[in-house]
């Protein structure tokens, strides 16, 4: 029989101590001590207590922890010498059963990775949705994390032995994250839509209105109408609107989702998370036969990350009534207009401007994503409550001075355009360090017509400034635009900065990121604040009313826009259960 909460809580400690036996690799020292935060309130309580452990736990015996678990296709392996709990995983994983040249290569990565590192190679090798990983995607894992920096990768490895423990616990305890199965079923079967010349290469690209977006969209509708939308409808941008109505027909809605696009060779999770937690719970309602006192209201936003157009938030824009009729004349790059795209796809353009929403018929807009940064991966929370949407500057710009000859021109009399720019994003790498949240960059560099023998004469680059707060973001484009200019004088040189973009901060409505954060602590977690350094859907409807988000953890560092991005199925139902209980919340104040 399952183990339950109830009978971990009540047994006497030896007990409950035998009750959590290998969930840690010879290394029962971690659960004797979470046992101390009894009672817990949920499994993921039980889950978040072992963390804190380890995490205050002494370097050595971290190490020691990881020294404890067996190599991959290992010695112990062969030797019959594994766990039970290994035994179970590495052939759920296909390692007992390699080709020779298979066990030859991880036989060689493990030696490889014992040399740089000093302990061995940690995997979950049941995944992220629990199934067991290809052996060729764990090769490759393998190979990739040979090259991490030591210290991240010690750090890796017990992140990957944390989810061990999960996947162990959630066997004990007969516990299946099954919305969050399906929640990462779809967004698998989503990804199977590729645009021609990426999908060949196993890649997802999906851009504004090509057959793979279209394809995405009425998949969309086609899962939509399944969950039980009352309406289900493709607007005039291309947007997949989803309409659960509430108990009364004069009941307002909560308006939620995020966009379905992608940028090239991206990642899976990225806007359409955002799109299946609300469905899978609008499911459940539909198949409990239960309305709320408002209705939901989902949008599989169109397009958001501005790949195929110079323009983004199409989607989420229209809704605010900011879609600009000049836009219908830009071209792609194969000199495809927007507005033929659009009539090309079935939609019509002259219908834009009927689809801005009255925000007096909603309560507000949240909205759920992955995290894209590393900051709840290193902590090793599953969920974090958003503060803000970072107001953000882009500028484009030019550093002129002389071009000359590298073996002939002293040092001291040169005019070197990108030596200038150089020192530039050393400030401000400096500068918005001073702030905490701050970030700013010079993503593009670039030295036109040069050479290897010449002293820079020009330089193009960008610079890209973000801050939680409009102030804040004001005073870092302040401090940095005052040292290029001094920097320029300095050096003897010229500079021409032309304004990109400007995007004001949406800070979350108070209220909202309330009932985010009751709902976080409700699953027995702590709450985590941070900001989005990324924009989202949800600064779009900021405008126009309250809105506030919710970051789920993501693997691989958080990387995001990168095929390595990914998530779990267990943080996916997580969010759903979040989601749930703020759809409890508003039930609740609305009778």
């Amino acid at each position: 029989m399952p183990l339950t909460l109830e009978q971990l809580n009540q047994a006497d400690p030896a007990q409950a101590l035998a009750l959590l036996d290998g969930l840690y690799e010879h290394s029962p020292w971690i659960a004797a001590a979470a046992l101390n935060e009894r009672p817990f309130r949920s499994l993921d309580h039980l889950k978040h207590a072992m963390v804190k452990v380890l995490a205050d736990a002494s370097p050595q015996s971290r190490i020691d922890l990881i020294r404890a678990h067996p190599e991959l296709a290992g010695k112990a392996m062969v030797a019959r010498s594994l766990t039970a709990e290994s035994t179970n995983e590495q052939n759920r994983a296909g390692l007992t059963q390699c080709s020779l040249e298979e066990f030859a290569r991880i036989q060689q990565l493990n030696a490889d990775y014992n040399a740089r590192f000093g302990f061995p190679f940690i995997l979950a090798v049941r995944g992220p949705r629990g199934l067991g990983l290809a052996k060729q995607e764990i090769i490759d894992t393998f190979a990739r994390r040979l090259h991490n920096h030591p210290d991240f990768e010690c750090a890796e490895a017990i992140r990957n032995i944390h989810r061990i423990a999960e996947i162990r616990l959630n066997d004990k305890f007969g516990h299946v994250p099954t919305l969050g199965n399906d929640v990462w079923d779809w967004q698998e079967s989503l990804a199977r839509h590729s645009d021609p010349g990426f999908a060949e290469l196993g890649q997802l690209t999906v851009t504004y209105l090509t057959d793979a977006h279209r394809a995405c969209a009425q998949r969309i509708s086609g899962w939509m109408r399944d969950c039980g939308f009352d309406e289900v409808a493709i607007d005039a941008v291309g947007n997949v609107v989803g309409r659960y109505h509430p108990n009364a027909a004069d009941g307002r809605y909560l308006l939620t989702g995020s966009h379905y696009d992608t940028v090239r060779n991206g990642g899976k999770y990225d806007g359409r998370l955002g799109i299946f937690v609300p469905m899978a719970c609008v499911r459940e309602l539909h198949r409990a036969g239960r309305r709320l006192p408002f209705g939901i209201e989902v949008v599989a936003f169109a397009e958001e990350e501005g790949q195929r157009y110079k323009a983004t938030f199409l989607g989420s824009g229209a809704l605010i009534g900011d879609f600009k009729p000049e836009w219908l004349d830009q071209e792609d790059a194969d000199g495809i207009t927007m507005r033929a795209a659009m009539q090309h796809a079935g939609l019509c353009p002259d219908d834009i401007p009927a689809l801005q929403r009255d925000p007096a018929h909603y309560l507000g807009f949240v909205e759920v994503h992955i995290e894209q940064g590393p900051v709840l991966n290193e902590l090793d929370l599953p969920l974090g409550v958003v503060t803000s949407i970072n107001g953000s500057v882009r500028y484009l710009c030019e550093m002129t001075g002389m071009a000359s000859h590298a073996g002939t021109t002293p040092m001291n009399r040169r005019r070197d355009a990108a030596t200038a720019v150089a020192e530039l994003a050393l400030f401000a790498e400096q500068r918005a360090a001073r702030d905490g949240d701050s970030v700013a960059t010079i993503g593009q560099w670039q030295v036109p017509n040069g050479s290897i023998n010449v002293v820079p004469g020009r330089c193009r680059f960008s610079l890209d400034m973000r801050a939680p707060t409009d102030a804040q973001r004001d005073a870092l484009v302040a401090d940095i635009l005052a040292e290029l200019q001094a920097i320029t004088a300095r050096r003897g040189l010229r500079c021409s900065t032309e304004l990109a973009m400007t995007a004001a901060a949406a800070p979350s409505d108070p209220a909202w990121q309330q009932r985010w954060e009751r709902a976080v602590e409700a699953l027995g977690l702590p709450v985590y604040r941070l900001p989005s350094g990324a924009g989202h859907d949800a600064m779009k409807l900021h405008e126009i009313m309250p809105q506030a988000m919710l970051f789920v953890r993501g693997l691989n560092a958080g990387i995001s826009h990168n095929p390595l991005e990914s998530s779990t199925a267990d943080d996916m139902q997580l969010a759903v259960d979040a989601f749930t209980h703020v759809l409890n919340q508003l039930s609740d104040a609305e009778q």
